[in-house]
Formats: structure tokens, C-alpha cells, sequence
């Protein structure tokens, strides 16, 4: 069976035969007479000469790579010094080199993980900072302009205190929808999945948020006409808060008198489609990968004119994430956006379609 040498013998062996080579032929070459050479007290020599050099070179190369390359280890945190007694120190080089280069390599990614993870939070405690101290600057105007004197008119104190009450109301639902997402992230809001009707369930919202289009003059409307349900499978509530905080996104920066259409399209045999587009100002390619961030906002001047928490996209974004599903977005500046994700098909329409169905048959078998 073959001896396979470890690589931290390698270079002690390579230039232990050399030296002894070297050495070996220079005692030669002192003696001028090759035939009367005592060859067997050469051989010995040989091999005494090979020992010596390969136990002083491995011993010293093994004390000096240990003692340095040990060091820039615990220097830069690559590796924990337990890892050097538990395995014997290598002396070769391009294992070593092989070695550095991949904790280097594997320290670099973590910087820049770290350095976009800086940027991200720089951002999101800016954002969250403007977003709550608008309101409660806003709550606490009201107040103290009632307590240097305006309580005292009742019309004034009662139009003052309703707007107080506003920005408070602002400020639960700013937390409301932070604690829904954190809840949703950490996998603790439990989903109560239901087969339901996903034509009904947008026909309610559209009339949820009439009112809220009318105002924009924007109509809210399907691609076609739906004669028959789609049913499909999840959480019944959170799958309406995803189509109101898109539409809702949709009213909100969709140009006056445009359109908002919600289309619904067989994608496989058991998944569907939801598109939801709108004919507005659309969105820069640069912004899209940071749509779903909380407090995000392409509209990078401050303007809160629009209201609403800054956290609608990264809700509906976990909500469908939660339900396994995906979402997708796409967009053309001047021209629209289309937020679109996909949604499990129920495998059976619910129990009471499937009864009322029988009923009607009945119904008209009898007539």
C-alpha cells in the first residue's frame, strides 16, 4: 500500500535530498580515488545527513509558519487558535496562500454585507424618525397652542383636538403596521387559509376604496368580465389587505383621471396570477429593487403630502411571502406600473357554492 506524505513533508523532504545530494558529493569529490571509496560508510552518511537536515528544516519551518502565520490569524479574527492545536500546521505554501485568499475572500463579502446593512439601517432609522416625528410634532402644536389659551374657545379647542386626534391616530397606525410586519417576519402571525372567491373578494375592495379613487377621478375596474369565480386558496383578510395597499399605491400616485386594472390569469395548472396596473407617472428602474423596504420612498424630497405609513408595499410584500407565493413588479416611467403576484388555486370550490349549485339545479330540474 502506498505511503501518501502529508504536504507539510513536502518541502522538508525535497530540500532535505538536495542538501544531502550536495553534501554527499562534495565528501565524495574530496576523495580523488572512487574505487577504494568506502561506498557503505558513504551510504550511512548519507542517510545520517538526509535525517539531520529534514528534522531541522521540518522543525524550524514548522515553529516558524506556527509562530507567524498563527498570529496574522488571531491578528485579523480568521481563525481561532483552537484550530491550530487541533490539527498539525502546515508548511505548504500554496496551501497556506489557498488558505489566506479564502478567509480573505470570505471577510471581504462580510464587509460589504455589513457596510449595505449600515446603509440600509442609516435609511430606515431616517425614515422611521420622519415618519413618527410628523405626527406627533403635528399632535404636539395642537396641544400646547390649547394650553396657552385656545381651550378656552370651544370651537377652536374642538377643531384643534380633532386634529390632534388625527395625527395620534397617524401614529397607531404607524405602529400597527410595524408590529405586523415584525410579527410577519419573525413567522408568529399565523395564516387562517380558506378557499375563497378572488373576483369577489377585489369587487369588495373596489368598493371599499371608491370613494378614495373618486376624488383622484380614477377608475377602478377589472380587464374583463368575470362571469364565474376563481376560487383560490389563503388567508382570506391578509389577501384583501395586499389588493387594498396596492390599489391604495396605485390611487395615490396614479395620475388624475387615469385607470387602475385588476386582472386575474390561470399562470399554471394550480397557481393564479393577480395584476394589478395603472396608466400613472411609473417608477425609475434604480428604485424598483427597494419598493418593498420599509419607509421607502421614490419620492426622495420629504414630501409626505400623501400620507399613508411608507410600510403598504413591504406589508403586502411579506404577506405574500408568508403564503409561500411571490410577487413581482414591473414598471415604465411615463407610462405605468404593474404589481402582480401569484396565489395558490383552491384544489375544490367551498362547501356552500358547492350546495347552492345543487339547489339551483334542482331548482330548474323541477321547473
Amino acid at each position: 500500500m502506498a505511503i501518501k506524505l502529508k504536504k507539510s513533508y513536502k518541502f522538508a523532504l525535497r530540500s532535505s535530498l538536495v542538501i544531502t545530494i550536495l553534501i554527499t558529493a562534495v565528501f565524495v569529490g574530496f576523495h580523488m580515488d572512487v574505487d577504494h571509496m568506502d561506498w557503505p560508510h558513504t551510504l550511512l552518511f548519507a542517510l545520517i545527513c538526509f535525517t539531520i537536515c529534514f528534522a531541522i528544516i521540518q522543525i524550524r519551518v514548522e515553529r516558524f509558519i506556527y509562530r507567524r502565520i498563527k498570529r496574522i490569524y488571531d491578528d485579523v479574527s480568521l481563525l481561532e487558535s483552537s484550530s491550530f492545536s487541533s490539527k498539525p500546521v502546515t508548511t505548504d505554501m500554496r496551501t497556506l496562500v489557498e488558505e489566506i485568499e479564502k478567509f480573505a475572500e470570505g471577510k471581504k463579502i462580510e464587509i460589504d454585507t455589513l457596510k449595505i446593512r449600515e446603509e440600509y439601517r442609516k435609511d430606515f432609522l431616517g425614515n422611521v424618525s420622519h415618519e413618527l416625528k410628523t405626527p406627533l410634532f403635528t399632535v404636539q402644536g395642537y396641544i400646547l397652542t390649547l394650553l396657552d389659551g385656545a381651550m378656552k374657545d370651544k370651537k377652536l379647542r374642538k377643531k384643534y383636538l380633532q386634529r390632534a386626534n388625527k395625527g395620534v391616530e397617524r401614529l397607531i397606525y404607524i405602529v400597527k403596521d410595524l408590529d405586523l410586519i415584525t410579527k410577519l417576519e419573525a413567522g408568529e402571525l399565523k395564516l387562517e387559509r380558506e378557499d375563497f372567491d378572488i373576483i369577489e373578494l377585489i369587487q369588495n375592495t373596489f368598493e371599499l376604496l371608491e370613494m378614495k379613487a373618486a376624488k383622484k377621478e380614477i377608475s377602478l375596474t377589472f380587464d374583463m368580465e368575470y362571469p364565474n369565480p376563481v376560487y383560490v386558496n389563503g388567508d382570506k383578510e391578509k389577501i384583501q389587505q395586499v389588493i387594498s395597499n396596492l390599489l391604495v399605491n396605485s390611487i395615490k400616485y396614479g395620475l388624475p383621471k387615469g385607470t387602475t386594472e385588476v386582472s386575474v390569469e390561470n399562470l399554471i395548472k394550480n397557481k393564479v396570477i393577480v395584476r394589478v396596473t395603472d396608466n400613472g407617472g411609473g417608477i425609475q428602474k434604480q428604485h424598483i429593487p427597494r419598493l418593498f423596504e420599509r419607509f421607502y420612498r421614490v419620492d426622495q424630497s420629504g414630501s409626505r403630502n400623501e400620507g399613508g405609513s411608507g410600510l403598504g408595499l413591504s406589508i403586502v410584500k411579506h404577506i405574500v411571502e408568508a403564503h409561500g407565493e411571490k410577487i413581482y413588479v414591473e414598471s415604465e416611467v411615463d407610462v405605468g406600473s404593474e404589481f402582480s403576484f401569484t396565489l395558490e388555486k383552491a384544489s375544490t370550490p367551498p362547501v356552500s357554492e358547492k350546495t347552492s349549485n345543487k339547489e339551483t339545479k334542482s331548482t330548474l330540474d323541477s321547473n
